[in-house]
């Protein structure tokens, strides 16, 4: 098992330990766990992968190990997922707030570090899912079928980390357009603001032009009634 920014051992203990009632102790551990392991990481999709991958081969690993009387195997796995499933929550907020900063400052969805984001949070989700896979894969005889009923009860009825991430990218494009919207009224406004001031400035030359003809009329003809008086 490949080196993570958590402490591995002490995850798979307190796995092999959990009771029958250990059900949240295991889901806080977990949730920890993925926690300081995301956080010791620049928060990437190829990061995150990373971690899930490893929290959830910890998990095999120390349920595996459990003996204890009376554990309802698959409850465990299934508190532990919950508390990938939380920690993940994070993740989406983390990104919700860089987004939101982004935002901010005038950046479109078209820009690279947005779609990055957006590509993110869209599949967070999935990547969760891949992960619990991959453990079902590599599961002994003993664990290959509660993990199998992990996950198809979990793909069933999805994660609060999909639901919270659809929710975010919902309400961060619907903000976006908005700003959008408002940019191009804005803009209107402006260029309405000029041809108002623009047609001012064309009629105060074009009474200034009038002027100077009418002066200059009365000047000739002024000049030409002298002209003949002599």
């Amino acid at each position: 098992m490949a080196k993570m920014p958590f402490d591995q051992e002490a995850l798979i203990q307190t796995l092999a330990d959990a009771g029958a009632q250990q059900g949240e102790q295991a889901r806080k551990a977990v949730y920890d766990a993925t926690l300081k392991a995301l956080q010791g990481r620049e928060l990437t999709l190829q990061n995150i992968r990373a971690t899930l991958k490893g929290i959830a081969q910890a998990v095999s690993a120390g349920a595996a190990r459990n003996a204890m009387p009376e554990v309802d195997v698959e409850h465990l796995l299934s508190q532990a997922v919950s508390g990938m499933d939380d920690a993940l929550l994070k993740a989406v907020d983390a990104n919700r707030v860089a987004m939101q900063q982004f935002i901010d400052q005038g950046v479109s969805l078209q820009d690279s570090s947005m779609k990055k984001a957006v590509e993110t949070l869209e599949k967070l989700e999935d990547t969760m899912f891949k992960a619990i896979a991959k453990s079902v894969d590599g599961a002994s005889e003993q664990l290959a079928a509660p993990w199998a009923q992990v996950l198809g009860k979990l793909q069933a009825g999805g994660t609060h980390t999909g639901t919270q991430a659809a929710q975010t990218l919902q309400g961060l494009t619907e903000q976006m357009q908005t700003a959008m919207r408002d940019s191009r009224a804005a803009s209107v406004k402006a260029a309405q603001a000029f041809a108002q001031s623009y047609a001012a400035m064309v009629s105060g030359v074009l009474i200034g032009m009038s002027d100077a003809l009418k002066q200059g009329s009365s000047t000739a003809a002024t000049a030409a009634k002298k002209t003949r008086a002599r």
